[in-house]
């Protein structure tokens, strides 16, 4: 996982079940600029199909990808749309 300091947005959502996190995900990315990266922090065992699936659906990448103590992260850098 990169140093929360790289982040330019954290996004907590382990408190929210499914589908939460994505949709805060998606109202997250439309407010930062190009260029500037997000890690969303969820429980919800959706999440591990749901984001992934959808940063492939909008083309943006998955840079990175884990879980640590029931909780699991998702980066990702959003480009040009």
């Amino acid at each position: 996982m990169l140093n929360a300091q790289q982040y330019d947005v954290i996004l907590d959502a382990k408190e929210d079940r499914c589908p939460m996190p994505l949709l805060k995900l998606k109202l997250a990315l439309a407010k930062m600029a190009e260029g500037e990266t997000i890690c969303v922090y969820a429980r919800d065992e959706g999440s591990l199909k749901d984001i992934p699936h959808f940063l492939a659906l909008v083309g943006l990448p998955l840079l990175d990808q884990g879980e640590q103590g029931g909780t699991f992260h998702f980066v990702t850098r959003k480009q040009e749309s």
